[in-house]
């Protein structure tokens, strides 16, 4: 299975989700559809239960259902049972629910929506600025995140480009760059944000976006000029794209006297908090002293 990691809202509440490139089909994880179905606080108990009762489902969940690797809430990722929608459709028949109807809908239009954004690319960066619009970020972070992942993926082309291909080598390069600009790498980044499985972009305030936009576009930019090959030299160019962010940030904050790393995360800056309550005074400057 060729897999793309997804998160899928149904009114507001996640269901991990893959995408498999080579049957061309969504995989949903059960778990997460029963216990949206349900409002059950053990899901896997009343899986447990609804196989009992149902000995016809019980006999073909081997066919019906999968394993593969899903992000859980520890940030960690497990062996997950997930199925497609058909799948989830003769699992939906053994759960009594009010909401069955309305999930069946819910998952025929994600299938649809896919299919039309592998015919038109541009469908999906309009469905993320309306996830994004649903969870109450602002117009103009919106913007500057859509714009991140359009140079994240121009980044990510250029290295695979510069012979970059297994999975490790471009979080080690992730991780320098972000680490020349902001002096942290991903974990300690996430942890001082106090986030587990949230998304580390979808949590930085518009600064911090800016300035790791900056980071990757300068990677983007000097790789192109110089074609690098292999992880060493793509190495050095994103130490470098990263540290024309970092004279960036700290002009900036030389500036302003505030330190642009911030603790906020999305639930504060979405709950009407101002961000720069909780960045913190760079000491020697005149309204720290």
């Amino acid at each position: 299975m060729k897999k793309k990691q997804d998160i899928k809202l149904f009114e507001e509440k996640k269901v991990r989700s893959v995408w498999d490139s080579e049957s061309e089909e969504w995989y949903f994880s059960v778990t997460d559809v029963v216990e949206i179905l349900t409002d059950s606080a053990d899901p896997k108990q009343y899986i447990k239960k609804m196989r009992k009762r149902d000995p016809e489902l019980d006999a073909s969940w081997g066919t019906i259902c999968t394993l593969t690797q899903l992000i859980a809430a520890d940030g960690k990722r497990y062996r997950t049972t997930v199925a497609t929608a058909q799948g989830i459709f003769r699992i939906i028949q053994s759960i009594p629910s009010p909401k069955a109807e309305p999930f069946k809908q819910w998952m025929a239009a994600v299938a649809a929506e896919r299919i039309n954004q592998m015919q038109d690319p541009e469908l999906s960066i309009e469905q993320a600025m309306t996830d994004y619009r649903r969870l109450g970020y602002s117009e103009r972070w919106i913007n500057q995140r859509i714009r991140s992942i359009e140079v994240r993926k121009e980044l990510t082309d250029e290295w695979k480009r510069g012979g970059i291909e297994e999975s490790r080598d471009f979080a080690s390069l992730t991780d320098i760059i972000l680490q020349q600009w902001s002096g942290y790498r991903t974990k300690q980044y996430k942890a001082y944000k106090g986030l587990k499985k949230e998304s580390l972009r979808d949590n930085m305030t518009n600064v911090e976006l800016a300035l790791n936009t900056l980071a990757e576009v300068s990677a983007t930019e000097i790789s192109r000029s110089e074609n690098p090959k292999g992880f060493f030299e793509n190495a050095d160019i994103a130490r470098r794209g990263g540290d024309i962010a970092r004279q960036a940030r700290q002009s900036l904050e030389t500036q302003t006297g505030r330190s642009v790393i911030s603790p906020t995360k999305a639930s504060n800056y979405l709950s009407g908090e101002n961000p720069e309550d909780k960045q913190q005074m760079i000491p020697g400057t005149e309204e720290n002293e």
